[in-house]
């Protein structure tokens, strides 16, 4: 598996990326508004180039953030690689946990980070709708036609931090 630093890629691949699978690189989440594109974080590449994988994340104090991420190609360890990349940089640079918020209708990605040691910390009840008030972009209706409306915060211990 090809897995790039965003670093190492032209910033408009990045940004391009967001448009194409958020409809923008804004994310606006309980924790802040981020610009993705200009955020930490690793890509996966196909032979062609193209990413079929990525995550972004930031560090405050001794936490680590995931932004976000996609996987393009399902079950083949591509978002487990990526998670691996930000736990192994998150431990050396001392981080104690990694948190991250995804939405109440996004059940696939609860499954994934519970399967890989995430438990759900905070409950942010109407956290979409003041989301809405900063990207009205954001769908009122989500995956399997469950209306979005909270944020869960999820986390995790880092295991063998500090350098």
């Amino acid at each position: 598996m090809n897995i790039v630093s965003l670093e190492e890629l032209p910033r408009e691949k990045v940004t391009d990326f967001f448009h194409q699978h958020w409809g923008s690189p804004k994310m606006v989440i309980s924790s802040g508004v981020y610009e993705c594109a200009s955020l930490d974080g690793f890509a996966v590449l196909n032979r062609d180039r193209v990413i079929i994988g990525l995550i972004t994340y930031v560090f405050k104090d001794a936490e680590c953030e995931i932004i976000s991420l996609d996987s393009l190609e399902e079950k083949k360890g591509i978002g487990t690689s990526l998670m691996e990349e930000v736990e192994k940089v998150a431990a050396e640079n001392g981080c104690r946990r990694i948190t991250l918020i995804t939405t109440n209708d996004n059940l696939l990605a609860l499954k994934f980070y519970q399967k890989r040691g995430f438990r759900i910390s905070t409950i942010h009840k109407d956290a979409v709708e003041k989301a809405r008030r900063i990207k009205p972009e954001f769908p009122m209706i989500g995956n399997d036609g469950i209306p979005i409306r909270d944020e869960i915060e999820l986390e995790k211990g880092v295991t063998g931090y500090g350098k």
